[in-house]
């Protein structure tokens, strides 16, 4: 029989990749999303006998019959701009979503695996980034309805892990980019690939010296599913280590794109991280993994999808 998995959030960007690389692996595969920040463009070319999609809000009950083997909880407005703007829900899905997805996880014995992020790190004071650290976040910044959410969530995961012994995962996700991003979503690269097609000013925030690693949404869905399968609890970094800084990003693309775009400063946003990157020695050494695709291979594929859409 082939094994079940429900991803929440499985209709965004991440959630709608994991589904097709699950089916792929063979699984009966549910999406459930509220579609407040996915969309079922992401998921329509995935309709077939062993696909479902439900909208379902998961800070609500849910309710599935029949067994499930896997519970991705996936669920959350994840870019600057979402939550600006939907910091009430996004406080909610970390909270009271990973909360009945675990309820559902426990009672059907399924393996859960958390979507948490790069962002429980805050503004880091150390560089790398790797698991022990325990961040430097502004818990009634703006940002902070995202970042403790996140930290919620994996306390929340921990303690069911711990207290009910549930095969439970945390996955630190780091920048990724890749076919099916929001445009202009607030996040650097559907903001910059868009403008950069346009020809019209690709707007830095700051000085442009902040950085982050950016990482390939095929090479993160093969770490995460890794995690999944693996026999580890504690939360694990994937992300690819190569550091850049966002101005060097926007001039990549202006490259890729054959772009006449110039770049223009605005102010930084308040609690914006100035550097971001991961240590995935843990991810090598336990999964045997780490990112395969090249920065500019994967900004390509992802200017021409962005071609395609606009």
């Amino acid at each position: 029989m082939k094994p079940r998995s429900l991803v929440t959030g499985g209709a965004g960007f991440l959630g709608s990749h994991l589904c097709e690389h699950l089916l792929k692996l063979g699984h009966q595969v549910i999406a459930m999303d509220n579609l407040l920040t996915g969309t079922i463009s992401n998921i329509e070319h995935l309709q077939g006998e062993d696909f479902k999609f439900i909208k379902h809000d998961v800070t609500e009950y849910i309710y599935l019959a029949g067994p499930v083997n896997y519970v991705w909880h996936f669920a959350s407005p994840a870019s600057p701009l979402d939550y600006l703007q939907l910091p009430i829900h996004t406080l909610k899905v970390g909270a009271l979503g990973t909360h009945k997805a675990l309820g559902l996880a426990f009672e059907k014995k399924a393996s859960f695996m958390l979507a948490s992020t790069s962002e429980v790190y805050g503004d880091p004071l150390i560089h790398p980034q790797e698991e022990e650290y325990w961040g430097n976040v502004n818990p009634v910044g703006p940002r902070g309805v995202y970042d403790e959410a996140k930290r919620f969530g994996e306390a929340l995961t921990m303690a069911y892990h711990r207290y009910k012994d549930m095969n439970t995962k945390i996955v630190r996700i780091f920048n990724t980019y890749g076919p099916r991003m929001r445009p202009n979503d607030g996040r650097a690269i559907p903001t910059f690939i868009p403008q950069a097609l346009k020809n019209e000013p690709i707007t830095i925030f700051g000085d442009g010296k902040q950085t982050r690693s950016f990482c390939y949404v095929d090479d993160l869905i093969e770490g995460i599913c890794r995690l999944m399968f693996s026999d580890y609890h504690e939360p694990v970094n994937i992300g690819n280590p190569h550091e850049m800084t966002i101005t060097e990003m926007a001039q990549l693309i202006i490259e890729l794109s054959g772009s006449k775009s110039k770049l223009i400063n605005k102010p930084l946003p308040v609690d914006d991280p100035k550097v971001r990157q991961p240590n995935i020695s843990l991810a090598k050494k336990l999964l045997d993994w780490e990112p395969k695709v090249p920065v500019n291979e994967g900004i390509q594929r992802t200017i021409e999808w962005f071609q395609n859409v606009l």
